[in-house]
Protein backbone atom coordinates (compact mmCIF):
# COMPACT_ATOMS: atom_id res chain seq x y z
CA UNK A 1 0.00 0.00 0.00
CA UNK A 2 1.51 3.61 -0.90
CA UNK A 3 1.79 5.96 1.58
CA UNK A 4 -0.59 8.71 1.92
CA UNK A 5 0.20 12.09 -0.47
CA UNK A 6 1.78 14.55 1.32
CA UNK A 7 -0.20 17.31 3.22
CA UNK A 8 0.49 21.17 2.37
CA UNK A 9 0.38 23.46 4.98
CA UNK A 10 1.18 27.47 4.75
CA UNK A 11 1.50 30.01 7.42
CA UNK A 12 -0.34 33.43 6.68
CA UNK A 13 0.32 35.34 10.64
CA UNK A 14 2.79 34.67 12.78
CA UNK A 15 1.17 36.60 15.80
CA UNK A 16 -1.91 38.98 16.49
CA UNK A 17 -1.21 42.17 14.58
CA UNK A 18 0.74 40.68 11.80
CA UNK A 19 0.68 41.61 8.40
CA UNK A 20 -2.35 41.05 6.86
CA UNK A 21 -1.71 41.01 3.01
CA UNK A 22 0.64 38.25 3.78
CA UNK A 23 -2.05 35.27 2.64
CA UNK A 24 -2.53 35.96 -0.52
CA UNK A 25 0.76 35.15 -1.80
CA UNK A 26 0.77 31.82 0.43
CA UNK A 27 -2.74 30.92 -0.69
CA UNK A 28 -1.47 31.53 -4.40
CA UNK A 29 1.43 28.78 -4.15
CA UNK A 30 -1.01 26.63 -2.12
CA UNK A 31 -3.30 26.68 -5.40
CA UNK A 32 -0.34 25.69 -7.25
CA UNK A 33 -0.23 22.25 -5.21
CA UNK A 34 -1.80 19.12 -5.59
CA UNK A 35 -3.38 17.32 -2.73
CA UNK A 36 -5.01 18.32 1.03
CA UNK A 37 -4.24 22.33 1.62
CA UNK A 38 -4.44 23.88 4.75
CA UNK A 39 -4.22 27.80 5.81
CA UNK A 40 -2.94 28.39 9.82
CA UNK A 41 -3.13 31.43 11.04
CA UNK A 42 -1.10 31.98 14.45
CA UNK A 43 -2.49 34.96 15.98
CA UNK A 44 -2.02 34.18 19.89
CA UNK A 45 0.05 34.50 22.68
CA UNK A 46 -0.11 34.94 26.58
CA UNK A 47 -0.12 38.71 25.85
CA UNK A 48 -2.94 38.84 23.03
CA UNK A 49 -5.14 36.15 24.96
CA UNK A 50 -4.77 39.02 28.37
CA UNK A 51 -5.97 41.32 25.82
CA UNK A 52 -8.62 39.47 24.27
CA UNK A 53 -9.79 38.91 28.00
CA UNK A 54 -10.01 42.68 28.50
CA UNK A 55 -11.87 43.27 25.38
CA UNK A 56 -14.95 40.58 26.40
CA UNK A 57 -15.18 42.06 29.71
CA UNK A 58 -15.86 45.26 28.13
CA UNK A 59 -17.59 43.80 24.93
CA UNK A 60 -19.34 40.16 25.61
CA UNK A 61 -19.11 40.08 21.50
CA UNK A 62 -15.30 40.68 21.49
CA UNK A 63 -12.40 38.62 22.60
CA UNK A 64 -11.54 37.19 19.22
CA UNK A 65 -8.83 38.39 16.56
CA UNK A 66 -9.53 42.07 16.12
CA UNK A 67 -7.78 41.67 12.39
CA UNK A 68 -10.16 38.81 11.77
CA UNK A 69 -11.66 40.52 9.06
CA UNK A 70 -8.52 42.09 7.33
CA UNK A 71 -6.93 38.50 7.30
CA UNK A 72 -9.22 36.27 5.96
CA UNK A 73 -11.08 38.65 3.53
CA UNK A 74 -8.61 38.44 0.81
CA UNK A 75 -8.14 35.05 0.26
CA UNK A 76 -11.57 33.44 2.21
CA UNK A 77 -13.59 32.88 -1.50
CA UNK A 78 -10.64 30.70 -2.88
CA UNK A 79 -9.91 28.51 0.16
CA UNK A 80 -13.60 28.02 0.01
CA UNK A 81 -13.82 27.27 -3.30
CA UNK A 82 -10.59 25.24 -3.78
CA UNK A 83 -10.88 23.21 -0.88
CA UNK A 84 -7.86 24.99 0.90
CA UNK A 85 -9.07 24.45 4.86
CA UNK A 86 -8.11 27.09 7.12
CA UNK A 87 -6.99 26.08 11.06
CA UNK A 88 -6.36 29.20 13.70
CA UNK A 89 -5.99 30.19 16.96
CA UNK A 90 -8.09 33.78 16.39
CA UNK A 91 -10.98 32.39 18.78
CA UNK A 92 -8.88 33.90 21.15
CA UNK A 93 -10.85 34.57 24.76
CA UNK A 94 -14.31 33.82 22.35
CA UNK A 95 -14.00 31.63 19.42
CA UNK A 96 -17.72 31.31 19.29
CA UNK A 97 -18.22 34.93 19.03
CA UNK A 98 -15.33 34.38 15.76
CA UNK A 99 -16.82 31.45 14.22
CA UNK A 100 -20.00 33.82 14.23
CA UNK A 101 -17.97 36.94 12.40
CA UNK A 102 -16.58 34.05 10.23
CA UNK A 103 -19.85 33.39 8.61
CA UNK A 104 -21.01 36.85 8.55
CA UNK A 105 -17.99 37.55 6.48
CA UNK A 106 -18.44 34.70 4.23
CA UNK A 107 -22.49 36.06 3.84
CA UNK A 108 -21.24 39.48 2.97
CA UNK A 109 -18.52 38.72 -0.08
CA UNK A 110 -21.83 36.42 -1.79
CA UNK A 111 -19.78 32.95 -0.56
CA UNK A 112 -21.58 29.93 0.42
CA UNK A 113 -22.29 29.13 4.27
CA UNK A 114 -18.73 27.72 5.42
CA UNK A 115 -19.02 24.44 7.87
CA UNK A 116 -16.88 25.73 10.98
CA UNK A 117 -15.99 23.50 14.04
CA UNK A 118 -15.34 25.25 17.27
CA UNK A 119 -12.51 23.94 19.73
CA UNK A 120 -12.86 24.81 22.93
CA UNK A 121 -12.41 23.76 26.62
CA UNK A 122 -9.30 25.97 26.97
CA UNK A 123 -11.55 28.39 28.69
CA UNK A 124 -11.15 27.40 32.62
CA UNK A 125 -12.67 31.35 34.00
CA UNK A 126 -15.93 29.38 35.44
CA UNK A 127 -15.65 29.57 38.81
CA UNK A 128 -16.31 25.90 38.76
CA UNK A 129 -12.96 25.69 38.07
CA UNK A 130 -11.42 28.32 40.70
CA UNK A 131 -10.95 25.89 43.51
CA UNK A 132 -8.47 23.71 40.84
CA UNK A 133 -6.51 26.45 39.85
CA UNK A 134 -6.20 27.54 43.41
CA UNK A 135 -4.69 25.21 44.73
CA UNK A 136 -2.61 24.59 41.44
CA UNK A 137 -1.26 28.09 41.98
CA UNK A 138 -0.32 27.93 45.68
CA UNK A 139 2.19 25.01 44.69
CA UNK A 140 3.08 26.46 41.51
CA UNK A 141 6.94 27.70 41.92
CA UNK A 142 7.39 31.93 41.49
CA UNK A 143 9.78 34.07 39.73
CA UNK A 144 9.39 37.37 38.58
CA UNK A 145 12.11 38.07 35.42
CA UNK A 146 11.74 41.47 36.19
CA UNK A 147 9.63 44.58 34.25
CA UNK A 148 12.61 45.76 32.01
CA UNK A 149 12.83 43.94 28.64
CA UNK A 150 12.18 46.87 26.04
CA UNK A 151 11.73 49.71 28.77
CA UNK A 152 8.53 48.27 29.41
CA UNK A 153 7.89 48.48 33.20
CA UNK A 154 6.64 45.08 32.47
CA UNK A 155 3.35 46.48 30.62
CA UNK A 156 2.87 45.95 27.41
CA UNK A 157 2.33 42.25 28.06
CA UNK A 158 -0.01 43.44 31.25
CA UNK A 159 1.47 40.53 32.47
CA UNK A 160 3.13 39.16 35.43
CA UNK A 161 4.93 36.06 34.08
CA UNK A 162 6.19 33.57 36.83
CA UNK A 163 8.68 30.96 35.91
CA UNK A 164 10.16 28.45 38.31
CA UNK A 165 13.48 28.29 38.68
CA UNK A 166 14.35 25.08 39.39
CA UNK A 167 16.55 22.65 36.92
CA UNK A 168 14.91 22.86 33.77
CA UNK A 169 14.42 18.65 34.79
CA UNK A 170 11.51 20.45 36.86
CA UNK A 171 10.31 23.13 35.14
CA UNK A 172 8.41 23.71 32.13
CA UNK A 173 9.45 25.53 28.99
CA UNK A 174 9.63 29.10 28.90
CA UNK A 175 8.03 28.96 25.29
CA UNK A 176 4.14 29.36 25.15
CA UNK A 177 3.78 26.22 24.51
CA UNK A 178 5.29 24.34 26.64
CA UNK A 179 4.07 21.77 29.63
CA UNK A 180 6.24 19.99 31.60
CA UNK A 181 7.37 16.63 31.14
CA UNK A 182 7.49 13.44 34.32
CA UNK A 183 9.77 10.42 34.24
CA UNK A 184 12.64 9.42 31.90
CA UNK A 185 12.47 11.97 28.96
CA UNK A 186 12.35 15.02 31.20
CA UNK A 187 15.12 17.65 30.18
CA UNK A 188 18.64 15.89 31.89
CA UNK A 189 19.26 17.65 35.80
CA UNK A 190 21.03 20.24 37.33
CA UNK A 191 21.16 22.53 33.88
CA UNK A 192 20.76 25.68 35.31
CA UNK A 193 17.82 27.76 35.04
CA UNK A 194 17.03 31.39 34.46
CA UNK A 195 17.59 33.08 37.34
CA UNK A 196 16.02 36.07 39.17
CA UNK A 197 13.74 37.91 41.70
CA UNK A 198 11.63 35.35 44.11
CA UNK A 199 7.60 37.15 43.04
CA UNK A 200 5.22 36.44 45.78
CA UNK A 201 2.87 33.85 45.43
CA UNK A 202 -0.50 34.04 43.95
CA UNK A 203 -2.46 35.91 46.66
CA UNK A 204 -4.81 34.41 48.18
CA UNK A 205 -7.73 36.73 47.83
CA UNK A 206 -7.32 37.60 44.40
CA UNK A 207 -9.86 37.34 42.21
CA UNK A 208 -9.39 35.13 39.41
CA UNK A 209 -10.30 37.25 36.01
CA UNK A 210 -10.23 34.23 33.95
CA UNK A 211 -8.31 31.80 33.15
CA UNK A 212 -7.20 29.27 29.92
CA UNK A 213 -5.36 26.21 29.65
CA UNK A 214 -2.93 25.11 26.63
CA UNK A 215 -4.81 22.21 24.51
CA UNK A 216 -2.81 19.87 22.16
CA UNK A 217 -4.10 19.30 18.71
CA UNK A 218 -6.22 16.35 19.20
CA UNK A 219 -9.48 18.77 18.62
CA UNK A 220 -8.31 20.01 15.79
CA UNK A 221 -7.69 16.76 13.98
CA UNK A 222 -11.34 15.16 14.79
CA UNK A 223 -13.13 18.68 13.44
CA UNK A 224 -10.89 17.84 9.88
CA UNK A 225 -12.05 14.23 10.23
CA UNK A 226 -15.64 15.53 10.45
CA UNK A 227 -15.27 17.68 6.57
CA UNK A 228 -15.42 21.24 8.17
CA UNK A 229 -13.89 23.78 6.00
CA UNK A 230 -12.76 25.75 9.33
CA UNK A 231 -11.42 25.29 12.56
CA UNK A 232 -11.13 28.31 15.05
CA UNK A 233 -9.81 27.29 18.46
CA UNK A 234 -8.79 29.51 21.59
CA UNK A 235 -5.75 28.54 23.80
CA UNK A 236 -4.13 25.58 21.64
CA UNK A 237 0.18 24.91 21.76
CA UNK A 238 0.98 26.75 18.68
CA UNK A 239 2.05 23.36 16.62
CA UNK A 240 -1.06 22.07 17.51
CA UNK A 241 -2.24 24.25 14.26
CA UNK A 242 0.04 21.87 12.09
CA UNK A 243 0.22 18.74 14.35
CA UNK A 244 -3.85 18.87 14.13
CA UNK A 245 -4.01 18.83 10.07
CA UNK A 246 -1.19 15.85 9.96
CA UNK A 247 -3.40 13.90 12.55
CA UNK A 248 -6.34 14.13 10.29
CA UNK A 249 -4.66 13.44 7.09
CA UNK A 250 -2.11 10.80 7.67
CA UNK A 251 -4.41 9.25 10.31
CA UNK A 252 -1.49 9.03 12.70
CA UNK A 253 -2.20 7.03 16.18
CA UNK A 254 -1.95 9.34 19.22
CA UNK A 255 0.81 7.70 20.25
CA UNK A 256 3.41 7.36 17.44
CA UNK A 257 5.55 9.57 19.06
CA UNK A 258 8.04 10.03 16.40
CA UNK A 259 6.04 11.19 14.01
CA UNK A 260 3.96 13.45 16.20
CA UNK A 261 7.51 14.76 17.25
CA UNK A 262 8.26 15.79 13.51
CA UNK A 263 4.97 17.35 12.61
CA UNK A 264 5.31 19.08 16.05
CA UNK A 265 8.28 20.83 14.90
CA UNK A 266 6.79 21.34 11.37
CA UNK A 267 4.71 23.27 13.43
CA UNK A 268 7.34 25.07 15.26
CA UNK A 269 9.13 26.40 12.02
CA UNK A 270 5.56 27.63 10.97
CA UNK A 271 4.65 29.03 13.72
CA UNK A 272 6.29 32.52 13.65
CA UNK A 273 5.29 33.45 10.21
CA UNK A 274 8.25 35.44 8.27
CA UNK A 275 10.37 34.76 11.11
CA UNK A 276 12.00 31.33 9.41
CA UNK A 277 11.87 33.06 6.10
CA UNK A 278 14.73 35.36 6.82
CA UNK A 279 12.36 38.40 9.11
CA UNK A 280 13.72 38.13 12.69
CA UNK A 281 16.97 36.56 11.43
CA UNK A 282 17.58 39.71 9.01
CA UNK A 283 21.28 41.55 10.64
CA UNK A 284 22.48 44.03 7.80
CA UNK A 285 26.34 43.24 6.81
CA UNK A 286 25.98 40.23 9.39
CA UNK A 287 22.58 38.31 8.09
CA UNK A 288 21.40 40.06 5.31
CA UNK A 289 18.27 39.66 2.99
CA UNK A 290 16.56 40.19 0.53
CA UNK A 291 13.83 41.88 -0.11
CA UNK A 292 12.95 42.20 3.00
CA UNK A 293 9.99 44.66 2.76
CA UNK A 294 8.42 41.93 0.80
CA UNK A 295 9.18 39.33 3.30
CA UNK A 296 7.82 35.49 2.32
CA UNK A 297 5.47 33.31 4.86
CA UNK A 298 6.15 29.42 4.94
CA UNK A 299 4.66 26.71 3.74
CA UNK A 300 5.73 23.02 5.04
CA UNK A 301 5.46 19.56 2.86
CA UNK A 302 4.36 17.13 5.45
CA UNK A 303 5.17 13.31 4.61
CA UNK A 304 3.57 10.47 6.32
CA UNK A 305 7.02 9.32 8.29
CA UNK A 306 6.81 12.86 10.19
CA UNK A 307 9.48 14.19 7.86
CA UNK A 308 8.85 18.07 6.23
CA UNK A 309 10.42 19.94 3.15
CA UNK A 310 9.72 23.73 4.55
CA UNK A 311 9.73 26.44 1.81
CA UNK A 312 8.20 30.06 1.52
CA UNK A 313 5.94 31.73 -0.84
CA UNK A 314 6.40 31.86 -4.40
CA UNK A 315 7.64 35.69 -5.48
CA UNK A 316 8.04 36.82 -2.04
CA UNK A 317 11.41 38.33 -0.61
CA UNK A 318 13.32 37.21 2.19
CA UNK A 319 15.38 34.18 1.92
CA UNK A 320 14.98 30.77 3.70
CA UNK A 321 18.03 28.19 4.23
CA UNK A 322 19.53 26.32 6.48
CA UNK A 323 20.40 29.23 8.61
CA UNK A 324 16.78 30.94 8.88
CA UNK A 325 15.64 27.04 9.44
CA UNK A 326 18.03 26.46 12.28
CA UNK A 327 17.66 29.25 13.97
CA UNK A 328 14.17 29.22 13.91
CA UNK A 329 14.17 25.91 15.03
CA UNK A 330 16.18 26.76 18.22
CA UNK A 331 13.89 29.47 18.99
CA UNK A 332 12.22 29.45 22.29
CA UNK A 333 14.04 26.10 22.53
CA UNK A 334 15.13 25.53 26.42
CA UNK A 335 16.37 22.09 26.03
CA UNK A 336 16.68 20.25 22.47
CA UNK A 337 16.25 16.42 24.39
CA UNK A 338 12.74 17.54 25.74
CA UNK A 339 10.72 20.31 23.64
CA UNK A 340 7.40 19.63 25.41
CA UNK A 341 3.76 20.33 24.65
CA UNK A 342 0.84 18.83 25.28
CA UNK A 343 0.83 16.35 22.46
CA UNK A 344 4.16 15.00 22.80
CA UNK A 345 7.57 15.65 23.93
CA UNK A 346 9.96 16.43 20.80
CA UNK A 347 13.67 15.53 20.98
CA UNK A 348 15.56 17.12 18.28
CA UNK A 349 19.22 16.14 19.24
CA UNK A 350 18.93 14.15 16.30
CA UNK A 351 17.27 16.03 14.25
CA UNK A 352 18.61 16.67 10.18
CA UNK A 353 18.47 19.52 7.91
CA UNK A 354 19.24 19.15 4.34
CA UNK A 355 18.94 21.69 1.95
CA UNK A 356 16.77 20.58 -1.44
CA UNK A 357 16.73 23.73 -3.78
CA UNK A 358 16.52 27.14 -3.84
CA UNK A 359 14.36 28.40 -0.46
CA UNK A 360 13.84 24.64 0.61
CA UNK A 361 15.24 22.79 3.84
CA UNK A 362 14.05 19.43 4.95
CA UNK A 363 13.82 18.23 8.59
CA UNK A 364 13.73 14.99 9.10
CA UNK A 365 15.23 12.70 12.33
CA UNK A 366 12.86 14.46 15.42
CA UNK A 367 12.52 11.48 17.89
CA UNK A 368 9.32 11.67 20.25
CA UNK A 369 8.42 10.93 23.86
CA UNK A 370 5.50 10.23 25.90
CA UNK A 371 3.32 13.04 26.28
CA UNK A 372 3.23 15.31 29.66
CA UNK A 373 1.05 14.31 32.45
CA UNK A 374 0.16 17.53 33.16
CA UNK A 375 -1.05 20.83 30.73
CA UNK A 376 0.09 24.20 31.52
CA UNK A 377 -2.52 27.07 32.50
CA UNK A 378 -2.52 30.20 32.61
CA UNK A 379 -4.57 32.35 35.14
CA UNK A 380 -5.56 36.09 35.13
CA UNK A 381 -6.26 38.51 38.16
CA UNK A 382 -6.45 42.05 38.12
CA UNK A 383 -3.15 44.02 37.58
CA UNK A 384 -4.20 47.38 38.10
CA UNK A 385 -2.96 50.02 36.65
CA UNK A 386 0.24 50.90 34.06
CA UNK A 387 0.94 54.59 32.92
CA UNK A 388 3.55 56.38 30.98
CA UNK A 389 4.62 59.31 29.15
CA UNK A 390 7.05 60.47 27.12
CA UNK A 391 8.91 64.09 26.44
CA UNK A 392 11.58 64.93 23.89
CA UNK A 393 14.80 67.48 24.42
CA UNK A 394 17.19 68.09 21.80
CA UNK A 395 20.19 70.11 20.90
CA UNK A 396 23.20 71.40 23.54
CA UNK A 397 22.49 69.90 27.03
CA UNK A 398 19.91 67.75 25.84
CA UNK A 399 20.54 64.59 27.99
CA UNK A 400 21.25 66.68 31.55
CA UNK A 401 17.71 68.17 30.89
CA UNK A 402 16.50 65.08 30.60
CA UNK A 403 17.70 63.74 32.78
CA UNK A 404 16.71 66.47 35.43
CA UNK A 405 13.44 65.78 34.08
CA UNK A 406 13.53 62.82 35.34
CA UNK A 407 14.73 63.69 38.52
CA UNK A 408 11.53 66.26 39.08
CA UNK A 409 9.08 63.08 38.16
CA UNK A 410 10.95 60.66 41.15
CA UNK A 411 10.78 63.67 43.71
CA UNK A 412 6.95 64.40 42.63
CA UNK A 413 5.91 61.38 42.58
CA UNK A 414 7.73 59.87 45.32
CA UNK A 415 5.04 58.91 47.60
CA UNK A 416 3.36 56.67 45.23
CA UNK A 417 2.94 52.67 45.30
CA UNK A 418 6.18 50.82 44.90
CA UNK A 419 7.14 49.42 41.95
CA UNK A 420 5.69 45.08 42.43
CA UNK A 421 8.45 42.61 42.66
CA UNK A 422 11.38 45.03 43.04
CA UNK A 423 14.11 43.80 44.94
CA UNK A 424 14.98 46.54 47.32
CA UNK A 425 15.77 45.31 51.13
CA UNK A 426 14.16 48.85 52.18
CA UNK A 427 10.61 49.40 50.77
CA UNK A 428 11.19 53.14 51.09
CA UNK A 429 13.88 53.10 48.99
CA UNK A 430 12.44 50.95 46.05
CA UNK A 431 11.15 52.35 42.91
CA UNK A 432 7.64 54.28 41.98
CA UNK A 433 8.86 54.71 38.35
CA UNK A 434 11.14 53.33 35.68
CA UNK A 435 13.17 56.08 33.82
CA UNK A 436 14.68 55.42 30.38
CA UNK A 437 16.47 57.74 27.86
CA UNK A 438 15.58 56.26 24.52
CA UNK A 439 18.93 56.46 23.06
CA UNK A 440 21.23 55.94 25.80
CA UNK A 441 19.92 53.50 28.23
CA UNK A 442 16.28 51.99 27.55
CA UNK A 443 16.29 48.86 25.92
CA UNK A 444 19.08 47.11 28.32
CA UNK A 445 18.14 48.84 31.85
CA UNK A 446 16.76 48.19 34.83
CA UNK A 447 13.22 49.16 36.60
CA UNK A 448 14.83 50.44 39.49
CA UNK A 449 17.02 52.95 37.30
CA UNK A 450 20.13 51.95 38.94
CA UNK A 451 21.73 51.16 35.86
CA UNK A 452 20.46 54.72 34.20
CA UNK A 453 21.92 56.20 37.41
CA UNK A 454 25.52 54.47 37.32
CA UNK A 455 26.27 55.34 33.84
CA UNK A 456 28.17 58.72 33.41
CA UNK A 457 25.75 61.61 31.77
CA UNK A 458 26.91 62.13 28.04
CA UNK A 459 26.70 64.83 25.66
CA UNK A 460 23.74 63.05 23.68
CA UNK A 461 21.48 65.62 21.73
CA UNK A 462 18.93 63.68 20.75
CA UNK A 463 17.06 62.23 23.65
CA UNK A 464 13.38 61.16 24.80
CA UNK A 465 12.40 60.29 28.22
CA UNK A 466 10.43 57.82 29.23
CA UNK A 467 8.62 57.12 32.69
CA UNK A 468 6.20 54.63 33.34
CA UNK A 469 4.75 52.66 36.30
CA UNK A 470 2.10 50.40 37.66
CA UNK A 471 -0.27 51.67 40.59
CA UNK A 472 -3.11 49.67 41.94
CA UNK A 473 -5.52 52.25 41.15
CA UNK A 474 -6.36 54.41 37.97
CA UNK A 475 -6.72 57.83 39.99
CA UNK A 476 -2.47 56.80 41.24
CA UNK A 477 -1.42 56.05 38.01
CA UNK A 478 -3.03 59.39 36.12
CA UNK A 479 -0.96 61.24 38.46
CA UNK A 480 2.65 59.89 36.31
CA UNK A 481 0.54 61.18 32.98
CA UNK A 482 -0.65 64.27 34.46
CA UNK A 483 3.06 65.17 35.47
CA UNK A 484 5.13 64.40 32.64
CA UNK A 485 2.56 67.00 30.77
CA UNK A 486 3.48 69.16 33.49
CA UNK A 487 7.04 69.33 32.70
CA UNK A 488 6.11 71.16 29.00
CA UNK A 489 6.48 74.49 31.03
CA UNK A 490 7.60 72.76 34.31
CA UNK A 491 11.07 72.85 33.26
CA UNK A 492 13.47 71.86 32.32
CA UNK A 493 13.57 74.30 29.35
CA UNK A 494 12.83 73.03 25.89
CA UNK A 495 10.72 69.95 26.33
CA UNK A 496 8.47 68.69 23.48
CA UNK A 497 6.82 65.73 21.68
CA UNK A 498 4.21 64.63 25.39
CA UNK A 499 2.90 61.15 24.50
CA UNK A 500 0.95 59.55 27.09
CA UNK A 501 -0.68 56.46 27.57
CA UNK A 502 -3.15 54.75 30.97
CA UNK A 503 -4.54 51.39 30.38
CA UNK A 504 -5.75 48.53 32.77
CA UNK A 505 -3.58 45.70 33.45
CA UNK A 506 -4.01 42.08 33.38
CA UNK A 507 -1.35 40.02 35.53
CA UNK A 508 -0.80 36.61 34.77
CA UNK A 509 0.60 33.37 36.89
CA UNK A 510 1.56 29.96 35.42
CA UNK A 511 0.57 26.26 36.82
CA UNK A 512 0.14 22.95 36.24
CA UNK A 513 -3.38 20.61 35.83
CA UNK A 514 -3.76 17.02 35.48
CA UNK A 515 -5.13 16.15 32.24
CA UNK A 516 -8.36 14.27 34.03
CA UNK A 517 -9.54 17.80 34.81
CA UNK A 518 -9.39 19.13 31.09
CA UNK A 519 -12.02 18.07 28.27
CA UNK A 520 -11.66 19.43 24.86
CA UNK A 521 -14.94 20.36 23.25
CA UNK A 522 -16.10 20.46 19.52
CA UNK A 523 -18.92 21.58 18.23
CA UNK A 524 -19.70 21.50 14.67
CA UNK A 525 -22.29 23.64 12.28
CA UNK A 526 -25.56 21.46 11.60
Amino acid sequence: MSPPLPLHIGAAAGFSGDRTDAARPVVDSLLRRDGARVLIFETLAERTLALAQQARRADPQAGYEPLLDALLRPVLADCLAHGIRIVSNFGAAHPQAAAARIRALAAELGLRRPRIAVVSGDDLSDPAHHALLREALATAPAFDPGTGAGGDAGTDTGSDHRIDTTSTADRWCADDDAAPATGPHTPAAGRRAPTGRTAPAWPADAPIVSANVYLGAEGIAEALRAGVDIVVTGRVADPALVLGPALAHFGWAADDWDRLAGATMAGHLLECGAQVCGGYYADPGYKDVPGLARVGFPLAELFDDGSCIVGKAEGTGGRLDLHTVTEQLLYELHDPGAYLTPDVVADIRTARLEAVGTDRVRLSGVCGHPRPATLKANVFRPGGWMAEGEISYAGPGAEARARLAGTVLRERLADLAPLAGDDADDPAAAPRLRLDLIGVASVLADDGGRWLDALPAGEATDVRLRAATRQPTRAAAERLTREVTALYTCGPAGGGGVRTALRERLATASCLLPRAHIHTRVEIDA
